[in-house]
Order: C-alpha cells, then sequence, then structure tokens
C-alpha cells in the first residue's frame, strides 16, 4: 500500500514537472492523487495514525476513489475535445460522485465502520444498500466511460487523439480485468474489491503517464 502511494504520488510530481498544466494533465494529476490518498487511507485504516480514527481514513478513502468514475469521463471528453458539449453530462456525474462522498461522510447511511485488515487488501465496512448502489454506480460509470472513449476514438480523425483515446481504454482495463479475474477464482474476494481494484489501478496511473499524456500532448501540437 505505502509503495503504491509513493509510486502515485510520484508519478502526480513527475506530471506537475514535466507537462504544462493544462485542463488534461490536471485531470491525470487529480486521478493520481486520489489513488495515492486511497492507498494512503487504506494503510492508515488499520494504523488509525495521523489523528484520525480507523472510521475516518475509511470515509476519505472512499471519498477518494469515488471521484474516479467522473475524472475518467471528463478525461475522455477533454481528450476528445467534447467538453463543450457534454457540459450537462459532467453536471450528472460529478453530481452521483457528490451524493455518493456525502453518504461516506454520514455515520449511519455510508461507512459503518472502519476496516477488516487481511495480508493483501482490507474490506472496508459500507451500508449494504449504499454498497449496492455504489457498485453500480462506480461500475457503471467506469463502462459508460470506456464505452464514451471508444465511441469518440473511432469518430476522431486525429491519430493522436484516437491513440490518446484507446490508451485510456487500455489502462482501465488493465486494472478491472484483473480484479474481475481474482472475484472470479476466489469470490470471497469480493468484499475487499476497491482494496484490491486500487491494488491493481497503479496500473492505470502507469498508462496514463506513460501514453495518455505523451499521446495528448502530440494531440495538443496538432491543433497548433
Amino acid at each position: 500500500m505505502l509503495a503504491t502511494f509513493l509510486i502515485e504520488t510520484g508519478l502526480a510530481l513527475y506530471v506537475i514537472v514535466r507537462y504544462r498544466l493544462t485542463r488534461i494533465s490536471r485531470l491525470v494529476i487529480a486521478i493520481l492523487v486520489s489513488l495515492a490518498v486511497f492507498q494512503l487511507a487504506e494503510y492508515n485504516v488499520c494504523e488509525a495514525s495521523m489523528g484520525f480514527s480507523s472510521l475516518d481514513w475509511a470515509r476519505i478513502g472512499f471519498v477518494a476513489i469515488t471521484l474516479l468514475p467522473p475524472l475518467g469521463i471528463h478525461l475522455a471528453l477533454e481528450l476528445a475535445d467534447k467538453v463543450a458539449r457534454q457540459r450537462r453530462l459532467l453536471w450528472l456525474v460529478y453530481g452521483l460522485a457528490a451524493a455518493f462522498a456525502v453518504a461516506f461522510l454520514t455515520v449511519g447511511h455510508g461507512m459503518q465502520g472502519g476496516a477488516a485488515c487481511l495480508g493483501n487488501y482490507a474490506i472496508f465496512h459500507v451500508a449494504p444498500t449504499t454498497i449496492r448502489l455504489y457498485a453500480f454506480y462506480y461500475y457503471g460509470l467506469l463502462l459508460f466511460g470506456m464505452g464514451l472513449a471508444w465511441f469518440y476514438a473511432r469518430k476522431s480523425r486525429v491519430k493522436a487523439t484516437r491513440r490518446s483515446l484507446f490508451a485510456l481504454i487500455i489502462g482501465y482495463s488493465v486494472f478491472l480485468l484483473p480484479t474481475t479475474t481474482v472475484n472470479i477464482i476466489d469470490p470471497v474476494t469480493i468484499a475487499g474489491i476497491p482494496s484490491i481494484m486500487c491494488g491493481f489501478a497503479v496500473l492505470l496511473a502507469l498508462t496514463l503517464v506513460g501514453y495518455v499524456l505523451p499521446y495528448s500532448t502530440k494531440q495538443a501540437k496538432a491543433h497548433e
């Protein structure tokens, strides 16, 4: 967890130093920071350190990853240069994220406790109704974002735009597919999906910095 936190934090700092702070690079930084915050929260949820309780860290972690689906959709729209046409969609997905963030910050309706700390992952205790809705929100928006990226990639005539959008799809695939595979092999791990998924999400972080940003830079130069 700490190693993943350091990798994702280091990548965020690298982006700040290496690239201009455009809307695209800021979104990438936001995704990297959200992933890093979850890893830090996951580590500290078992330690109850820095003046926060285990429950506090669980809340912080879930709020951080709740931002990932709308940030992914926003990034896809920025790469495709379609934000102006899809502002209502962005208001909707960010509104949903805000609603879940409030739920997780409310004791009786979101987080019901800290987490069970296992060897390789943590199991967070979330209200049953909330977690069912959250799973639909999380997987639904991730898949929707991937579909949106695919749609715009196929329509774009700019090679760099297509490559950046396809790289984003690959980035999300490389952490969704391993998580799903682990859950199929060992159904017990389903309870630890947030923890396991964000462990594999370091692959998303590497894809964003190694492929999406370089292609988007070429894309920007193509429009100059």
